[in-house]
């Protein structure tokens, strides 16, 4: 009987991915699940080439890169290809005015010339390993919401510092399922990256923000960079004697094109979904997170935008922060037009329907996972204020106020000040115990210690910090953020400076940010690091910005700190619903939702229709770039070397029938963090460069839509005809291993 019901389970799992073949991220130590479904549909390598724990596999080709995006591994000597709008923080690091590698691009002739990114890491995937018995041990269906994560944390911490004991490796003990499974994942992180070369703004970032989530797409969105070891392959921070890395695997690049229906895979660290949202969290994300996010960024991205098309210094400044703003402020109109257009609420609330007649067929089920959707729906209705609050106190203060922000990084040497401040005063009072007295001493050394370590890592951070401020700038966005948060936020969750300077100024920002930026340490560098040298409380106490930032910071701790009952409910309730509706559908594959760690996703080319009469096909060409051409729209300028390639069709081996195919879509499903992931063939070639989802699908986060949602790629034909023939960067080109 047991051997018929596996039987007919395994029947009706493949019949499930066989109708839902393009939805899930699936860890990767699931691919043998969905290897039969995505052999059928093209995948020629075997699920132990693409993942495997003692051999060389696809999965060491791919790195998390900076901590937010994809990339991969593309020749036996480190380099790696990622997307522009990913490298594009180290591209506006390295430029300047004199050097404008956004506006112009740059290429190094040869490895003397790459360019060092101090802060930028790629991270390697070692291993994962589901530890839900060791990371749950010592919990029970008894034990309180707020005990069980603590014990859990406790757990994890554990398994992290035994996996990591006499190694260089770092590990993470990550949630799965809403807290029902937790899984190891082990990382390998290199240090030293370099900027090998990058097209400029006007084919990397071709479209700009009009084009953004948008298809048809013409964006050249990648950009090159190579990966650095010390001469034994172990990680080591910039030194001039490490060599280019040897990467366990390295990706092959296809030019031999795409046509409709080829099999697509994706491996990359997709950010986060929220598949598993119910129909109440979708009210909160569009109600509070998404139409905040909308109304703060909007205001102060006019600031930015405005200064940065008067002056190249401001544009450079803020070519980076203003790219990072605006790509999940259109994210966030895009997400609730697709949210209200497919009735995902609606959606929602059907299963919930369903989830509530399947619980109460049953006594166990409902002892069970009664309480799962009263305890959601409850904790979305008390944690509203919170939420915005927090929201605000970030986006307007913490984030989009930049001295604040920065100011706000001073709170422990503050605290430390203090601290050193009221033992140096026990320690000199002559009639304390000699014991107190003893002890207070040994406070003070170490206090001191403490304080001049926190103060040597602040003055490191000044350089970058101010490099990319522009004061004028900041007080406009600084203004006009104060007086709205002012406006929207509750006395109650207001942080203290407001009671301060509201009165003081009459409410008169403007006014308010004016003061700052005349008396505060924080406007000038040089200021600052003659306050560092000789740090004192007073100075920080009395300073206008570290008041701002400090009472901000403070008040979002409290903030969660008080909402923490709600959201351990809210917690509880998810993992509830989760577990239920999973036991609910036997026959279903779940993939657990993103969480930044390495997924694979699997799909074909193809294109889709959207709207009544509207269809779109699945490629673009460089002619599309000639048709969308203007020269009095910097999102749309053309450079004159592109345009005349164009005119000469002077394609090389990389077009087809005449055509330079530029972009095209599969029907692959992935999400921020995939930015850069490799788009590759069934052979396991390199074809693509993943970038972007499209405008129509901008709920699947939330609910995945299999007939709209697409990715976008930017084609390895158009990738390696810019390096070549635009850049003239062949000798990158040859490093390759170029599939023809």
């Amino acid at each position: 009987m047991k051997r018929i019901t596996a039987l007919v389970l395994g029947i009706l799992l493949f019949a499930n991915l066989t109708s839902k073949a393009d939805e899930g991220m699936w860890l990767l130590d699931l691919v043998q699940k969905i290897y039969p479904q995505m052999k059928a549909n093209g995948c020629e390598l075997t699920a132990e080439q693409i993942y495997s724990i003692n051999h060389s596999s696809l999965k060491d080709a791919v790195v998390q890169f900076g901590g937010g995006c994809t990339a991969e591994m593309v020749s036996k000597e480190g380099l790696l290809l990622t997307n522009h709008h990913c490298g594009y923080q180290s591209i506006q690091y390295l430029s300047s005015v004199e050097h404008d590698f956004l506006k112009y691009g740059f290429w190094a002739k040869n490895r003397g010339e790459e360019l060092t990114v101090p802060f930028l890491t790629v991270t390697f995937l070692v291993r994962l390993e589901d530890v839900t018995a060791e990371a749950t041990k010592g919990v029970s269906a008894k034990t309180t919401e707020a005990d069980r994560l603590k014990q859990i944390e406790k757990n994890a911490k554990a398994i992290e510092t035994k996996t990591t004991a006499g190694n260089h490796y770092s590990a993470s003990v990550r949630s799965i399922f809403g807290g029902n499974k937790y899984y190891l994942f082990v990382y390998e992180t290199f240090k030293d990256v370099r900027l090998v070369g990058t097209p400029p703004d006007a084919i990397g970032k071709f479209g700009g923000d009009t084009d953004n989530w948008m298809w048809p797409r013409h964006t050249g969105d990648f950009s090159v960079f190579r990966v650095y070891s010390a001469p034994d392959g172990s990680p080591a921070a910039y030194s001039a004697s490490n060599v280019p890395l040897k990467p366990k695997h390295y990706l092959p690049v296809s030019v031999k094109g795409v046509k409709k229906d080829d099999f697509t895979m994706v491996l990359g660290f997709p950010g986060r979904t929220t598949r598993y949202m119910t129909s109440y969290e979708v009210d909160n994300v569009m109600s509070i997170t998404n139409a905040n996010r909308v109304k703060i960024r909007g205001i102060r991205q006019e600031i930015l935008q405005k200064d940065m098309q008067s002056d190249d210094k401001i544009r450079i400044q803020y070519a980076a922060k203003y790219a990072q703003s605006s790509n999940y402020w259109k994210y966030s109109i895009g997400q609730n037009k697709g949210l209200a257009r497919l009735n995902v609420k609606a959606k929602k609330e059907e299963l919930e329907a369903r989830f509530l007649q399947w619980i109460d067929a049953d006594a166990k089920r409902k002892a069970t996972y009664g309480e799962a959707l009263p305890l959601i729906k409850d904790a979305c209705s008390n944690v509203k204020e919170y939420m915005k609050s927090s929201q605000y106190i970030s986006e307007c203060l913490l984030n989009g106020t930049e001295v604040v922000g920065f100011a706000s990084r001073f709170s422990d040497l503050y605290t430390k000040m203090q601290a050193l401040g009221r033992a140096t005063k026990l320690s000199n009072q002559a009639k304390a115990p000699a014991k107190e007295i003893k002890a207070a001493q040994e406070d003070v050394l170490r206090l001191q210690k403490e304080v001049d370590s926190v103060a040597n890592v602040l003055k490191r951070a000044i350089p970058t910090f101010y490099k990319n401020l522009n004061p004028p700038t900041d007080q406009k966005a600084g203004s006009a953020l104060f007086a709205l948060f002012y406006k929207d936020v509750k006395p109650e969750f207001q942080p203290s400076v407001f009671a301060e300077i509201a009165p003081k100024y009459n409410s008169n920002f403007g006014a308010f940010m004016d003061d700052l930026y005349r008396t505060s340490v924080f406007a000038d560098p040089n200021k600052l690091n003659a306050f560092l040298a000789k740090p004192d409380t007073a100075t920080l106490a009395n300073d206008l910005a570290f008041k701002a930032g400090y009472s901000s910071y403070n008040k979002l701790m409290e903030v969660r700190s008080k909402s923490e009952a709600i959201t351990n409910n809210l917690a509880k309730g998810q993992r509830q619903f989760i577990a239920g509706i999973m036991e609910m559908q036997p026959d279903k594959a779940f993939a657990p939702d993103a969480n930044s760690t390495m997924r694979l996703t699997y799909g074909k080319v193809g294109g889709y229709a959207p709207a009544d009469a509207v269809a779109y096909d699945y490629t673009t060409t460089l002619k599309g770039i000639m048709e969308k051409e203007d020269p009095n729209n910097f999102e749309f300028v053309v450079p004159e070397k592109l345009k005349e390639l164009y005119k000469n069709k002077d394609y090389g081996r990389y077009s087809k029938d005449g055509n330079l195919v530029v972009c095209f879509t599969a029907n692959n499903d992935i999400t921020g963090g995939n930015s850069g992931s490799p788009v590759l063939n069934g052979k396991g070639e390199l074809i693509g460069l993943a970038f972007d989802g499209n405008w129509e699908a901008m709920s699947g986060d939330v609910a995945f839509e299999p007939e709209l949602q697409k990715t976008i790629v930017v084609d390895a034909r158009y990738v390696l005809f810019i390096i070549e023939k635009f850049g003239g960067a062949k000798h990158l080109v040859d490093e390759m291993t170029v599939m023809e």
